[in-house]
C-alpha cells in the first residue's frame, strides 16, 4: 500500500469516526419514532407480512415485477458479504455480545424500512419496462428538492454501484482462494463476465436470477446451521448466555467493549440489513401492488429475513466453534467455524455460499446504482459507461486489497444513509396515512385499494396512483 493510500485511509477514517455515530443515532431514533408512531408495525403485521409474500395482485402483468421478485432483489442485496463475512468481522472486533445489538437493530430499524419502501411505492414513475422509484425520487417529488435527491442519487451510485462491489468480488476471491487455491485472477475474470452478462438484461433479469439464487441458497444454509445446531444442542443455552452477557456484562463494561459491541452490531447491522438506508426501495419502487403498504411490509419482512435468520446462521456457527476469539476475522473465521464442525469440507461450501450471495448482492447493488443514474441523466452512452466501470472494479477487487474501498463504502453508506433518514421522517407521516387506509380496508374484508385521493395534498405527483398502477 502507498503512502497516499495510507494517508487517504486515515483521513477518511477521521471523518467517518463522528459521521459514523451521528448516522447511527440517527438511524436509532428514527426507528424507535417510527415503530411508535405505526404501532410497531413491523411486530404486529408479521402475518400479513407473510400473507403477501407470495401473493400475486389481480392487476399485474406477466411483463411485470412481482412482490416476491421485488422481495428477492432487495434481499439479493441484503444478503451477501455482511451476512457471512460482516457477522464474523462484528464478532471478532466487538465480541458475541454484537449480535445482541444487530438483534436490537434489526428489530427497530424494521420500521424505517416500512416506511422507506412504502414511500418509494407512493412516489413510484412508470420505466421503460417497470416501475422505477426510491429515496431521490421520493425527495425530489415528496419534498421538492432535487439538489438533495442528487447528493442521495450519486452517494448511493458510488457506494451501492461501485466501491460496494469491490467487496463483494474480493470476499469471494479470498473465499475461493481459500478452499479451493483457485486464482484470484480466475474468479476475476468469471465473476466479471457473470456481472456483465446479467446487468446488460435489465432488471427483469435481474428479478429472475435473484428470485432462484436468493431462496435457495438461503434454505441451504440454514439446513446447515440447523446441522450444527443439532450436533451442539446442548452448548445453544451458552451461546445465548455468551451473547447476552457480553452485551451487558460488567466485564465487559469495564473493560470498554459494550460500546464496541454496540458500535459493531450497529454498523454491521445495518451494513447487513440496510434497513433505513435508502437502498432497498429502489427494489421495493419496481413492484406491480394494489397498494403501497404491500411492499412496504414486504421489505419490512426482509429486515427479519436478513438479521434475525441469516445473520443468526452465521453467528451460531461462529459461537457453537468457540473460535471467536483466535485471531481469524472476516469471512476466514466462518470458514474456520464451519471446517471445525463439519470437517474440512466446510471451507468449500462456504465458499460456494459466499460466491451465489455476494454474486446476488454485486446484481442488486448495480440496480440501485443505475435506478439512480436514470434519475440524474436518462443518456444511453452514460449507462454504458457505468456497466463497464462496474465491471472494472468487480475485476480490481477480486484481484486487490481493500482497506481503501471500504473506508469509501462507510462514508458513502453515512452519506446516503442520513440523507434518507432526513427525508423520511419528513415525509414519513405520508406512509403512515397509507398504513391506516390499508387496515381500514382490511377490517371491511377488502383486498386493499389505493387511490391517490387518499392523502389530496400529494395527489398531483403521486403519478401512478392516479389511474390504475398497471
Amino acid at each position: 500500500m502507498s503512502n497516499f493510500e495510507s494517508s487517504l485511509i486515515k483521513y477518511l477514517d477521521a471523518i467517518n469516526e463522528p459521521l459514523g455515530l451521528i448516522l447511527l443515532t440517527l438511524l436509532a431514533v428514527a426507528g424507535i419514532w417510527f415503530t411508535i408512531r405505526t404501532r410497531g408495525v413491523q411486530f404486529r403485521m408479521l402475518g400479513e407480512m407473510l400473507r403477501l409474500l407470495f401473493q400475486r395482485d389481480k392487476n399485474s402483468h406477466d411483463t411485470h415485477i412481482s412482490s416476491f421478485q421485488a422481495f428477492n432483489v432487495a434481499l439479493a442485496s441484503r444478503i451477501g458479504t455482511g451476512n457471512l463475512a460482516g457477522v464474523a468481522t462484528a464478532i471478532a472486533l466487538g465480541g458475541p455480545g454484537a449480535i445482541f445489538w444487530m438483534w436490537v437493530m434489526a428489530l427497530i430499524s424494521a420500521s424505517n424500512a416500512f416506511i422507506e419502501s412504502t414511500l418509494a411505492q407512493l412516489f413510484k414513475i412508470k420505466g421503460k419496462d417497470s416501475f422505477i422509484g426510491g429515496p431521490a425520487y421520493y425527495i425530489n417529488k415528496g419534498l421538492k428538492k432535487r439538489w438533495f435527491a442528487i447528493i442521495f442519487a450519486v452517494a448511493i451510485i458510488l457506494d451501492f454501484g461501485l466501491t460496494n462491489n469491490m467487496v463483494q468480488s474480493n470476499t469471494i476471491s479470498i473465499a475461493f482462494t481459500s478452499a479451493f487455491d483457485i486464482s484470484p485472477w480466475i474468479m476475476a475474470i468469471i465473476l466479471t463476465t457473470l456481472s456483465l452478462v446479467v446487468i446488460f438484461g435489465g432488471i427483469q433479469r435481474i428479478a429472475k436470477v435473484s428470485s432462484v439464487v436468493v431462496p435457495f441458497m438461503a434454505i441451504i444454509y440454514l439446513i446447515i446451521t440447523l446441522y450444527v445446531i443439532a450436533c451442539n444442542f446442548h452448548l445453544v443455552p451458552q451461546v445465548f448466555k455468551i451473547i447476552v452477557t457480553s452485551a451487558f456484562g460488567i466485564n465487559q463494561a469495564i473493560g470498554g467493549t459494550v460500546g464496541m459491541a454496540i458500535m459493531y452490531g450497529f454498523k454491521r447491522g445495518l451494513f447487513s440489513n440496510e434497513a433505513g438506508e435508502g437502498s432497498a426501495p429502489n427494489a421495493a419502487a419496481t413492484a406491480s401492488v394494489t397498494h403501497p403498504v404491500k411492499q412496504g411490509l414486504i421489505q419490512s419482512l426482509g429486515v427479519f429475513t436478513d438479521t434475525i435468520f441469516v445473520c443468526s446462521c452465521t453467528a451460531f456457527i461462529i459461537l457453537c466453534s468457540g473460535l471467536y476469539n483466535t485471531g481469524a476475522n472476516g469471512i476466514e473465521l466462518t470458514q474456520l467455524a464451519l471446517n471445525s464442525e463439519i470437517g474440512e469440507i466446510g471451507s468449500s461450501i462456504i465458499a460456494i455460499l459466499i460466491f451465489f450471495f455476494a454474486f446476488s448482492s454485486i446484481l442488486g447493488n448495480y440496480y440501485y446504482g443505475e435506478c439512480n443514474l436514470f434519475f440524474i441523466s436518462k443518456s444511453k452512452n452514460l449507462l454504458l459507461a457505468f456497466r463497464l466501470l462496474l465491471g472494472i472494479l468487480v475485476l480490481w477487487g477480486a484481484l486487490s486489497t481493500l482497506e481503501l474501498a471500504w473506508a469509501f463504502v462507510d462514508l458513502f453508506m453515512a452519506i446516503m444513509t442520513i440523507c434518507n433518514l432526513i427525508a423520511i421522517i419528513l415525509l414519513g407521516k405520508y406512509a403512515v396515512r397509507c398504513l391506516n387506509d390499508y387496515n381500514a380496508q382490511r377490517k371491511q374484508g377488502l383486498d386493499p385499494q389505493y387511490k391517490s385521493s387518499t392523502i389530496p395534498e400529494i395527489e398531483d405527483v403521486t403519478e401512478c396512483w392516479n389511474h390504475e398502477s398497471d
